[in-house]
C-alpha cells in the first residue's frame, strides 16, 4: 500500500497528519452544538380562520372542508389536521422533514388564496404563520410575593421579567402562567340600561368614538412647528363614569357610570398557577428551534440571580421544572460510558496481546479515530448529542479492529526475525487491502440507514454517518499512524510476560480442542443447515413474542399528570378538583419522590375544563423508584378524585409534549356514526388491563344554549344577526372594547355584563337591541333559544371527520401491541368503511416499522454485493452473511429474556449487527481461499483457516463484547435507550460468534468446495496471456 509505504518512510509526516486530525477534531468538537437529540423538527404551518357568530358545524362545511380541499394537492404534506369550534377554524398541516419551511408556507399561502374566493364574505381572511418545531416549555420560572398585590406582581411578570427573558439569546418567547390581567372592568347593569333606553351597542360605540388619543394635524408659524394630538381623557374609573353614552333632551344624558359599575383590577379570567402549594406566576421559557436547551436554561438562571438584587420587597424569584437537568445527566452519563468503554477495550487488548507496548498502540489510535470524526460532524452541521455520543461508543469496538490487524500482522513478522521497520513495512503492506475492505463493507452497513424517513430516520441517519466515519478514519489511522507506532514501539522477538504466557497456553489447548470438534463437526454434511432453518425458525418465533415499541419507556425526571374535567365544567369546579388532584400528589412532595409541583389551569392548549400537573422528580441517584412506578402510584393515589379524569405521562424523547403514546384515529363521513364507533372501541379496549387512561376526543357532553334568530323580524326591524351576537358575547362572554393608558403600558377596558343579572334562560329577556327606528326590543322578541348537549370541537385528520382513542400503557405492555389490538378491534366489530389512522407517537411507530425492513434489506443487499466484488463469488459472500441470522437470534435473544422491546435504538442495533458479525465469516472465507491457492487440500485449508481465525475473532468479538457492557449496565438519565442497543449487541455478537466458528465451515464446505478466489482467476489469466497465438 503505497499509504502505509510513505508513512513508514516519513513518520514525521503520519505523525503530523494524526495530530491534524486531533487539533481540527477537537475544535470542531468545541463549535459543535449540545443538544439532546439530533435536530427532527418538521415544518409545521397552520392556517387559522375566525367567523364571530358561526357555530362549528358551519365553519367545517363552509370553511374548514373548502380550505383543507386545496390544502390537501401541495406536495410533501406528512398528514393535515383540523379542529374546528364555534367561530374558528384552525387546521395544521405538518411537512415531511425535507420540505422547506418558506416554500412550503408559500404553497399553503398560494392554496389559501384560492380558497379564499368560496368562503363565506363575514368570514375573516385566513391567517397563515409558519413553525419550526415544538413549544415546549424548557424552564418555568415562578414568581411570588407576600409585599405586592396580585395585579402589581402579574404586572411585574409581565412588563419586567418577561421582557428581559425574552431578550436572552436562544429564547424564542415567554408564556405567562397565573397572572391577574389589570383591566378597566365595566359592568354593565341590564336594568339600569333598559330603563334608561341604552344598548351595548351605543356603549361600544361610545368608548371608541370618545375613549381615543388621534392626531390633529400640524400647526405652523415662522418660528416653528407644533404636532396637535387628541388627548385621551379617561384614564380612571372616575373619568369613565362620566362618559357620555346617549342624550336623552337638552338638559339631560346617560353617562357610563349610569349603567354599569367600573373600577380597575382583575380582569374576570379563568386561569390558575400554583406551585408547591402557592399561587405564583409562572414564566415559562421556550427556546429557538436551534438553540442549545443548556445554554439557554443556564442563561436564564444567571438572568435570575442577577434580578434578585432589585426585586421588590418581601417576592421571591425561582425556578422549578427544568427539562435541562435530563439533558445534562444523560450527556454525562454517556461521556462516563464512553471512558469506561475505551478502558475495558484496551484492557481486553493487553490480556489478548500480553505486551504494554503493543496495547499502547491501539490506545492511541482509538481516541484519534474518534475524535476526527467530528470533523465530519461539524462540516455537516450536526451536533453533540445522546445520538452522536452512543455511535461513538459503538465505534470503540469497530475502529479497533484496523488497529488489531494490522497489529497482529506486525508481531507475526516481528515472530519471523524482522526488525520493528522491516516488519511494520511487510505487516502493514500485506493487510492494507484488507483493512480498506472490511471498512468498505461497515460503511455499506451504515449508510443505508440514511435513506429512514420520518424522525427515526433524521435520529439515527447522524448516527450512521458519524459511525461509518469514525470507521473511515480509523482505517486511514492504521494505515499511517499504527506502522509508524509499531516501528517505534514494538520489540524483535521480545520475551512475554507471565500473563501473556499463561494465556498463550490457556489459548492454545482452546485451539487444539477447536480444531478437534471442529474436525467432528464437518463429517456431519447436514447438520448447518438444519441449524440454519431452525436459527430462522425461532427467528420468527421471537420476532412475534418480543413486544415492539418506538422508543424504550424513558425515566426524564419528570411526570406530566393531565385532569379532564366534564365538558361545560365551570372553572371554580376545576380549581377545586385540581386542588384535590394536588393534595393527593402531596405524599410523592413529603417522601422525596417528587422536588416540585407546579399545577396549571386550564391545562396547556386545554379550555377550561382542563389542568395539569407538572411533577419534578428526585434526581435519579436519589429515589429508588422510577417513573414507570412514580407514574403508576400517581394513577392509584388520584383513581377516586370526583368529577375528573387524571392521566399521569411520562415525556417521550422523540415527539416531547404531553400526549398518549397511543393514539388512534377513527375516521368516516358522519360525527354521530363515529361516536358510536370510538365509544364502541373505548368500552371493548376497557377490559384489555394493558390499556389505561382511554379517553376520546369528541363527546356531546358539552351544554349549549342554541340561539336561533327569527332573521325575517330581525330584518323588518332593521337589526343584523351580527348586532344579536355582539350583544349576547358582551353580557354574557366580555370583550375588550377600547383601551387605556397608566403608567406608561397600556390597559384593556373590559366590558362585560353584571354575571348575577344571567343566571337562567329567562334573564336574556333583559337584552334589549335597537330597532331602525330608534325604539327598543328585547331579545325575548327576536331569539328562540334551545338546550342542547355538544362537542367542543369537530376534528378532521387527512380531511376526513375524526375521532382520536388515546390511551396509556399499562407495565410491560408495548405500543405495538396495543395498536395491534385496536387494528384487531376494527376489523372484528366495525363495518369495512370506517378508516384508521394513527397520530403522535403512534403514527412514527407505524412508518418505522416499514422504514427499517427496507434499510434492513438494502443493507443486506449492498453488503453482498460488496462482498461478491471481493471476493470474485456470489458463493462465499452467501456463506459469510449466513452469520446475519446468527446476529438476529442473539439480539433477539437477549431483548426476550431481559424483557426490552424491539424499538428504534434496538432495531438500528440490529442492522449494526449486519457488519459486526460479517467480519467473522470474512476471515475464515478468505483464509480459507488464500490456503487453498498455496495449494492446501480443500478440508486441511478450511479446517486451517478456522483455527488460525479463531485468535482475532475472538479478540474482535471481546472488543465489541467489551465496548457492550457498559451500555448493559448504564444507569441514570437516558439509560433506557443505551441498554436497548448494548443488549442486542451483546447477545448477538456472543451468539454469533460461537455458531460462525462452526456454522461457516460447515456451510463453505458443503456449497464453496467447487469455488474459486479471485487470485485463481488472475493466474488463469496471466497464464493465458502467457500462450502463444495459433499459427505463431
Amino acid at each position: 500500500m503505497k499509504l502505509s509505504d510513505l508513512s513508514i518512510s516519513r513518520p514525521v509526516l503520519a505523525t503530523v497528519l494524526s495530530l491534524m486530525l486531533c487539533v481540527f477534531g477537537l475544535i470542531s468538537f468545541l463549535e459543535l452544538p449540545l443538544r439532546e437529540m439530533p435536530d427532527t423538527t418538521s415544518p409545521v404551518v397552520t392556517v387559522r380562520t375566525d367567523y364571530t357568530g358561526a357555530s362549528a358545524g358551519v365553519l367545517e362545511t363552509q370553511v374548514t372542508r373548502r380550505l383543507e380541499d386545496e390544502l390537501s394537492g401541495i406536495s410533501g404534506v406528512k398528514f393535515i389536521s383540523s379542529t374546528t369550534s364555534d367561530g374558528r377554524s384552525s387546521i395544521t398541516i405538518e411537512f415531511v422533514p425535507e420540505r422547506d419551511l418558506n416554500n412550503a408556507a408559500s404553497d399553503v399561502r398560494e392554496a389559501v388564496a384560492r380558497a379564499s374566493r368560496s368562503l363565506p364574505d363575514d368570514a375573516d381572511a385566513p391567517v397563515v404563520t409558519k413553525d419550526t418545531g415544538r413549544n415546549d416549555v424548557i424552564l418555568w420560572v415562578t414568581l411570588r410575593s407576600t409585599g405586592m398585590s396580585p395585579l402589581a406582581l402579574g404586572d411585574y411578570a409581565q412588563n419586567v421579567l418577561a421582557d428581559r427573558f425574552s431578550l436572552l439569546d436562544g429564547v424564542s418567547s415567554v408564556w405567562v402562567g397565573g397572572r391577574k390581567e389589570r383591566v378597566m372592568n365595566v359592568r354593565l347593569d341590564p336594568v339600569a340600561m333598559a330603563s334608561r333606553g341604552v344598548t351595548v351597542a351605543d356603549i361600544r360605540a361610545a368608548l371608541r368614538a370618545q375613549n381615543v388619543e388621534l392626531p390633529a394635524g400640524t400647526l405652523e408659524n415662522s418660528q416653528q412647528n407644533f404636532a396637535t394630538r387628541i388627548q385621551r381623557g379617561y384614564d380612571q374609573a372616575v373619568n369613565f363614569n362620566t362618559l357620555s353614552i346617549r342624550r336623552i333632551d337638552s338638559d339631560s344624558r346617560v353617562y357610563l357610570g349610569d349603567v354599569a359599575e367600573i373600577w380597575e383590577g382583575e380582569k374576570p379570567e379563568d386561569t390558575l398557577f400554583r406551585s408547591n402549594g402557592q399561587n405564583v406566576v409562572g414564566l415559562g421559557i421556550v427556546k429557538q428551534t436551534q438553540a442549545n436547551t443548556l445554554e439557554v436554561v443556564e442563561e436564564v438562571k444567571r438572568a435570575v440571580i442577577a434580578q434578585q438584587p432589585f426585586l421588590p420587597e418581601g417576592t421571591e424569584l425561582t425556578w422549578t421544572y427544568d427539562s435541562s437537568v435530563f439533558i445534562d445527566s444523560a450527556i454525562g452519563e454517556v461521556y462516563q460510558t464512553l471512558l469506561i468503554t475505551i478502558g475495558l477495550v484496551v484492557l481486553v487488548i493487553y490480556i489478548f496481546l500480553g505486551q504494554v507496548r503493543a496495547t499502547l498502540i491501539p490506545a492511541v489510535t482509538v481516541p484519534v479515530s474518534l475524535i476526527s470524526a467530528f470533523i465530519l460532524a461539524y462540516a455537516l452541521g450536526y451536533s453533540v448529542n445522546l445520538i452522536t455520543l452512543m455511535a461513538l461508543i459503538m465505534a470503540i469496538g469497530l475502529v479497533v479492529d484496523d488497529a488489531i490487524v494490522v497489529l497482529e500482522n506486525i508481531h507475526h513478522h516481528l515472530e519471523r526475525g524482522r526488525s520493528p521497520l522491516a516488519a511494520a513495512y511487510h505487516g502493514t503492506r500485506e493487510v492494507g487491502f484488507a483493512v480498506i475492505a472490511t471498512t468498505l463493507t461497515l460503511v455499506a452497513v451504515f449508510l443505508p440507514i440514511v435513506f429512514m424517513g420520518g424522525i427515526i430516520g433524521r435520529i439515527f441517519t447522524e448516527f450512521a454517518v458519524l459511525l461509518a466515519g469514525a470507521v473511515v478514519f480509523s482505517s486511514l489511522v492504521a494505515l499511517t499512524l499504527t506502522p509508524v507506532m509499531g516501528s517505534k514501539i514494538l520489540k524483535s522477538k521480545q520475551q512475554p510476560g507471565w500473563l501473556a504466557s499463561r494465556f498463550d497456553a490457556g489459548f492454545a489447548r482452546l485451539e487444539r480442542g477447536y480444531r478437534r470438534l471442529l474436525g467432528s463437526e464437518l463429517s456431519h454434511r447436514w447438520w448447518a443447515p438444519l441449524a440454519m432453518v431452525l436459527a430462522l425458525g425461532l427467528i420468527t418465533l421471537l420476532f412475534q413474542q418480543v413486544p415492539q415499541s418506538l422508543t424504550p419507556k424513558e425515566d426524564r425526571g419528570v411526570v406530566f399528570v393531565l385532569v379532564r374535567g366534564a365538558e361545560g365544567a365551570s372553572f371554580e369546579r376545576m380549581s377545586r378538583a385540581m386542588g384535590e388532584v394536588e393534595a393527593r400528589l402531596a405524599p410523592l412532595q413529603q417522601d422525596g419522590t417528587v422536588t416540585s409541583l407546579t399545577v396549571r389551569t386550564p391545562g396547556f392548549g386545554g379550555g377550561v375544563n382542563s389542568g395539569m400537573v407538572i411533577a419534578s422528580l428526585a434526581t435519579w441517584d436519589q429515589r429508588a423508584v422510577s417513573a414507570e412506578a412514580i407514574v403508576g402510584r400517581i394513577r392509584g393515589l388520584t383513581r377516586d378524585v370526583a368529577d375528573v379524569l387524571v392521566i399521569p405521562i411520562m415525556p417521550s424523547s422523540i415527539r416531547g409534549g404531553s400526549s398518549s403514546p397511543v393514539e388512534f384515529v377513527l375516521g368516516g363521513a358522519d360525527y354521530d356514526e363515529l361516536y358510536g364507533w370510538a365509544d364502541q372501541l373505548r368500552q371493548r379496549a376497557r377490559d384489555n388491563p394493558g390499556l389505561s387512561d382511554l379517553d376520546l376526543d369528541y363527546a356531546q357532553t358539552k351544554p349549549e344554549l342554541l340561539v336561533e334568530v327569527d332573521q325575517q323580524r330581525a330584518a323588518k326591524l332593521g337589526i343584523s344577526v351580527t348586532e344579536v351576537a355582539d350583544s349576547l358575547n358582551v353580557m354574557l362572554g366580555g370583550q375588550a372594547i377600547t383601551t387605556y393608558a397608566r403608567q406608561g403600558e397600556e390597559y384593556d377596558v373590559y366590558l362585560k355584563g353584571q354575571q348575577d343579572a344571567f343566571r337562567q334562560l329567562g334573564d336574556l329577556g333583559g337584552i334589549y337591541l335597537r330597532t331602525g327606528g330608534g325604539e327598543l326590543v328585547s331579545l325575548d322578541n327576536l331569539v328562540t333559544l334551545n338546550e342542547q348537549g355538544t362537542s367542543p370541537s369537530l376534528n378532521h385528520y387527512n380531511r376526513k371527520k375524526a375521532i382520536t382513542l388515546s390511551a396509556n400503557l399499562v407495565g410491560n405492555y408495548s405500543l405495538g401491541e396495543a395498536l395491534d389490538y385496536l387494528d384487531g378491534l376494527v376489523r372484528d366489530q366495525l363495518p369495512d368503511y370506517a378508516t384508521v389512522d394513527y397520530k403522535g407517537e403512534s403514527l412514527e411507530y407505524k412508518s418505522n416499522q416499514g422504514d427499517v425492513a427496507f434499510v434492513f434489506g438494502l443493507a443486506l443487499v449492498v453488503v453482498f454485493l460488496i462482498l461478491a466484488a471481493q471476493f470474485e463469488s456470489f458463493i462465499h459472500p452467501f456463506i459469510v452473511l449466513l452469520t446475519v441470522p446468527l446476529g438476529l437470534l442473539g439480539g433477539l435473544l437477549g431483548l426476550y429474556l431481559t424483557g426490552m422491546t424491539l424499538n428504534a435504538y434496538s432495531q438500528i442495533a440490529m442492522v449494526m449487527l449486519i457488519g459486526l458479525v460479517t467480519k467473522n465469516g470474512i476471515l475464515i472465507v478468505e483464509f480459507a481461499n488464500q490456503l487453498r491457492d498455496r495449494g492446501h487440500p480443500f478440508g486441511e485449508a478450511l479446517i486451517e483457516a478456522s483455527v488460525r481465525r479463531l485468535r482475532p475473532i475472538l479478540m474482535t468479538a471481546f472488543t465489541t463484547v467489551a465496548g457492550a457492557i457498559p451500555l448493559i449496565l448504564a444507569s441514570g438519565a437516558g439509560a433506557e435507550s443505551r441498554q436497548a442497543v448494548g443488549t442486542v449487541v451483546f447477545s448477538g455478537v456472543s451468539l454469533a460468534t460461537l455458531l460462525t466458528l462452526f456454522i461457516v465451515p460447515a456451510m463453505y464446505r458443503l456449497l464453496a468446495r467447487h469455488t474459486q478466489s479471485p487470485e485463481h482467476q488472475q493466474r488463469r489469466l496471466e497464464a493465458a496471456l502467457k500462450e502463444p497465438e495459433a499459427g505463431g
